[in-house]
């Protein structure tokens, strides 16, 4: 288990966290886009929606439903900038790095790929 799988299970651990699960819908996107296309979808959310110094509606900018990767960041406290802060010792208060940019993608897709277990065929 490396240093990424323990921040999230402490975070998992957490009431509010833990009740987060790719269902319906959102397991199907993965299941159709596949996770290399989810991935390219949170890069695009994490640089508009989490990345900029003061992101619009901060607190509030990500749905709970609608695609796996809000889901996800539910799950994975990578929401807003106050959880990002709190739970990945990400200071707020100015535009995400690009690497940092990168490890919440990483964080979001570990999160994804772990709760995703493709259908299985019949034998």
């Amino acid at each position: 288990m490396d240093e990424l799988d323990a921040r999230l299970r402490r975070i998992g651990q957490h009431p509010f966290r833990a009740k987060f699960r790719l269902y319906g819908r959102d397991r199907a996107i993965v299941d159709l886009r596949g996770i290399v296309t989810v991935r390219k979808h949170a890069e695009e959310l994490i640089a508009t929606r989490l990345a900029p110094a003061e992101p619009r509606n901060d607190g509030k900018q990500t749905p709970y439903r609608g695609h796996p990767v809000f889901v996800a960041q539910h799950a994975t406290a990578t929401c807003c900038r106050t959880c990002l802060s709190k739970w990945h010792d990400i200071p707020a208060g100015h535009a995400l790095t690009d690497a940092e940019r990168g490890y919440v993608v990483d964080v979001i897709c570990r999160w994804i790929t772990a709760q995703y277990v493709p259908a299985q065929p019949p034998p």
